[in-house]
């Protein structure tokens, strides 16, 4: 039980860290180049995450390396995908569209895996992808058609590729520490890095004002995948997975107050159901 706890928290909180750096994610890519700040995120977790393999427990292991870099594959392409959506559309209307995505494919990985949590808390599982598929709801005509077909494709992949990151490190040896998550950074990072080469563009941010907002966005996405990997070492990939797809509350409500982004009254109510949600996994 104690166990489960902890797992919810870590998850709840990697929710709300994986909303803020997103939200920070998408001023940088206002102001930036989209591979530049991809590739500049991803350096800044990876020089984060250094300094800490040799202070806490875990060993570097091919088999944590090796899932760790097909995690940072995935997840590589999918903050490209994302950040890419988040530059074209709305942030109130691409954020939670790739939810949805990166929420529906680990909870079923999880449940073909074997895993089946209580009546309870799959309740709280089916309410959590309710309360994502609330706030996925765009504000009104408008922020539809700004966001466009494109921008929602590439929101959908976007969150194919979060939901495969959840599941490859579900499968990090436990005894790994944070060295898969370093193998995940650095192939993210070359992945954006070969892809400029392939399309012969710059590196360079550009424009003015990005770096605090790009480097903001790195430290807090790395932060959420530390937790995440904990919380997913202690519970079940079904309940931590959509737990911490609830990111988009936070990016929602960043948006409102910071940017002036409008909610209507059915987002709103997805953000109480998540609240809803956490309680009922809590509670099982």
């Amino acid at each position: 039980m104690r166990s489960l706890m902890t797992a919810i928290l870590l998850a709840t909180t990697c929710a709300v860290v994986y909303g803020t750096a997103d939200f920070f994610g998408g001023l940088a890519t206002r102001r930036s180049r989209v591979l530049a700040v991809v590739f500049l995120t991803q350096v800044t977790g990876l020089v984060c995450v250094l300094p800490l393999l040799p202070l806490l427990p875990g060993a570097p292991s091919v088999a944590g390396l090796a899932w760790g870099m097909a995690a940072g594959l995935a997840g590589g392409a999918a903050v490209i995908l994302f950040y890419r959506a988040l530059a074209d559309g709305v942030m109130s209307v691409v954020a939670p569209t790739t939810a949805t995505t990166s929420a529906v494919l680990p909870v079923a990985a999880g449940l073909v895996m074997g895993e089946r949590p209580e009546p309870l808390a799959l309740g709280g599982v089916a309410l959590a992808l309710l309360a994502v598929l609330l706030v996925s709801r765009a504000t009104g005509g408008e922020e539809t058609g700004r966001a466009g077909l494109g921008t929602v494709l590439r929101a959908l992949a976007s969150g194919a590729g979060f939901g495969a990151f959840f599941v490859l490190l579900k499968h990090v040896p436990a005894d790994a520490g944070l060295w898969p998550l370093a193998g995940a950074r650095f192939m993210s990072a070359v992945l954006v890095l070969v892809l400029a080469l392939a399309l012969r563009r710059t590196l360079r941010p550009g424009g003015g004002g990005g770096m605090p907002a790009i480097m903001t966005a790195g430290v807090l996405d790395m932060a959420a995948n530390v937790l995440f990997l904990l919380a997913s070492q202690r519970g079940m990939l079904v309940l931590v997975s959509v737990l911490a797809s609830l990111y988009p509350a936070s990016t929602l409500l960043l948006a409102r107050f910071v940017l002036g982004e409008r909610l209507n009254m059915v987002q709103t109510a997805g953000v109480g159901l998540a609240l809803g949600a956490v309680a009922l996994i809590a509670g099982a």
